[in-house]
């Protein structure tokens, strides 16, 4: 666990950067999108801004429950991301300018200091559990990327 573990891919949306970035820090359509999380919810009078809290409800065949999640990025325009735990694992999508529209890039990372509450909770079973999370960040991140542009250049 001296490594982080990282993920990220990008896609290009037909839509300008504050168009996307509107749609990517709005967590409550989370679930239109996300292949695991079903729907999110700000705490009350919370919002896309850092240090803001939601909550996340993320369903599998195997199981179903929820995270608490801090945004750590709220640029708007350029950059938004969360903290899973908080500080276990990290999302961030960033925008960017490119051709007529936005390149819109997903990003997931699972640091040593993650890994190691994932040790901590899982004792014999973390290895299996965070090669479970990385694999489906890797299977994940282009289905939503896709959902996200369809649903933005649906609009």
């Amino acid at each position: 666990m001296s490594e982080a573990l990282t993920h990220s891919e990008s896609i290009h949306v037909d839509a300008g950067p504050a168009t996307v970035y509107a749609v990517v820090s709005d967590v409550t359509r989370t679930g239109e999108w996300s292949p695991v999380c079903r729907e999110c919810w700000w705490d009350e009078g919370d919002g896309p801004r850092v240090g803001a809290w939601f909550t996340g409800r993320n369903v599998t065949p195997e199981r179903d429950w929820q995270t608490r999640c801090q945004v750590t990025v709220a640029d708007e325009g350029r950059a938004f991301g969360w903290s899973v735990g908080p500080d276990i694992v990290f999302w961030t999508y960033t925008m960017q300018d490119s051709d007529g529209g936005t390149l819109l890039t997903e990003s997931w990372e699972f640091p040593p200091a993650g890994q190691a509450v994932f040790v901590e909770r899982y004792g014999d079973d973390a290895a299996a559990q965070i090669a479970d999370r990385e694999a489906a960040a890797r299977a994940g991140i282009p289905a939503t990327l896709a959902a996200i542009k369809k649903a933005i250049e649906q609009r």
